[in-house]
C-alpha cells in the first residue's frame, strides 16, 4: 500500500507533530543502533522512522528518502511491502546469530525460548514477503 507523501495531508496539531518527530528521531537512532547489534533489527526501525516523519517533519522525510541506504528500503515497502532476497538472508543470518547468543547466556529459559519463538514468527512472515514487483501485464 503506498503511503501518501506527507505533502498531501493536513499537517496534524503541534502536540501530535512533535509525537510524531519524537518517534521517527527515537526509531532512527534505534535502527541505526541496530546496524552494529545484530539483536535489534535496522529496517523495521527506519520504516516506523520514515513513516512517523511523514506526519511530522517532511526535511527528515526527504532526508530518509534520499538516503542511499535506507531510502531504497523505504520506497521498496511502499511501492508493495518488497524485501530484497538480500535482506532477507541478512536478517536470517543475524536473527539465527542472536538466538544462539541467547541459548547460551544467562537467563529464564521460558524467556529465551519465547523470543526465540518471537523471531522464527517473524522471520516466517518475512520470507512469505515478495522479493520483487510484479511484472506488468
Amino acid at each position: 500500500m503506498a503511503e501518501p507523501s506527507a505533502g498531501t495531508r493536513p499537517m496534524p496539531t503541534r502536540a501530535a507533530r512533535w509525537f510524531f518527530l519524537s518517534l521517527a528521531l527515537v526509531s532512527l537512532a534505534l535502527g541505526i543502533v541496530g546496524i552494529f547489534l545484530p539483536v535489534l533489527p535496522t529496517v523495521p526501525f527506519i520504516l516506523l522512522a520514515a513513516w512517523a516523519a511523514a506526519r511530522s517533519s517532511p526535511r527528515l522525510l526527504q532526508w530518509l528518502e534520499n538516503h542511499r541506504r535506507f531510502g531504497p528500503a523505504i520506497t521498496d515497502w511502499r511501492r508493495g511491502g518488497v524485501v530484497a532476497r538480500k535482506s532477507k538472508w541478512l536478517a536470517t543470518v543475524l536473527m539465527a546469530a542472536s538466538s544462539a547468543i541467547m541459548l547460551v547466556s544467562v537467563g529464564p529459559r521460558w524467556f529465551i525460548l519465547l523470543a526465540i519463538a518471537i523471531i522464527a514468527s517473524v522471520l516466517a512472515w518475512l520470507w512469505q514477503r515478495p522479493e520483487s514487483f510484479p511484472e506488468p501485464g
